[in-house]
């Protein structure tokens, strides 16, 4: 590679200067692409509902050297999003980049599937995820002209659900209702220079899916081409290109990074 190719790939993925809001962020999915973003360079804003949590995943990223703050906030709550957005604008004076990761996930057979369960997961997963989004372009993206929203949906939006698993009828409606959002979104604020992309992974283990791999993970495994559930760095790279410049021709697009797994 040239001198000169490389100095644009990395003008490309650089994110010195720019604030990085990411929802779930104090483990798991959020807090792999927080470390991602962070590494090259961005702000990150963790948002997550336990403060602890929050503290402990700030720490571990500032040893690592990387700036990161955390806000506490239950986005599954009316007026939630409007009241982060200002603090977050307050403290940094702008935000950049906005990864919607938060979310929950409740199990129950569809027939017997109780209204409790499908408001508590259909209000963050997608009503909140939703009002976040239009307060950060409101009050961010809209006037700085410019701004990037990863969705972090799921295959489980791409597909229904096997019948051999615990049923989670609302998580595969939420998540289908984020990848059209997704678009929609990318189609509305194209004009506005605002790309809007998401992530939609496999199994990655996790505290949301730990039952479901410890019960079935030998048959997710066979099922998968690459032979593997997804790993600690499995989404960063793929993060880093949708929140760079480096993506900045790409919108409306979901990258599915499963291992393979929904091609069979």
């Amino acid at each position: 590679m040239s001198e000169r190719g490389a100095g644009v790939l990395a003008g490309l993925f650089d994110l010195r200067g720019r604030v990085a809001v990411v929802t779930g962020g104090s483990r798991g999915l959020g807090l792999q692409i927080a470390t991602a973003l962070g590494e090259f360079g961005a702000m990150v804003v963790l948002v997550a509902r336990k403060q602890a949590e929050l503290d402990a995943a700030v720490a571990e990223l500032n040893e690592q050297g990387l700036a990161a703050a955390g806000f506490a906030a239950d986005l599954g709550a009316p007026d939630a999003a409007p009241a982060l957005v200002r603090q977050v604008f307050e403290r940094f004076g702008r935000i950049d980049i906005l990864v919607n990761n938060a979310g929950t996930v409740w199990g129950a057979p569809a027939e017997d599937y109780p209204p409790e369960g499908w408001n508590k997961v259909i209000d963050l997963n997608v009503t909140g995820l939703f009002q976040l989004t239009q307060a950060v372009a409101k009050t961010a993206f809209i006037p700085q002209g410019k701004g990037a929203v990863v969705n972090v949906a799921s295959i489980e939006g791409l597909q229904g659900h096997h019948p051999d698993r615990p049923g989670t009828i609302a998580y595969n409606t939420a998540k289908g209702a984020v990848i059209n959002m997704t678009r929609a979104l990318a189609a509305e604020w194209g004009p506005r220079n605002i790309r809007v992309n998401a992530l939609a992974p496999g199994y990655f283990p996790s505290k949301m899916t730990a039952a479901t791999v410890e019960a079935h993970g030998d048959e997710m495994l066979r099922w998968t081409p690459l032979g593997k559930l997804g790993g600690p760095a499995d989404l960063m790279g793929a993060a880093l290109l949708l929140a760079s410049d480096a993506g900045g021709h790409i919108t409306g697009q979901t990258l599915v990074i499963d291992g393979g797994a929904t091609i069979i």
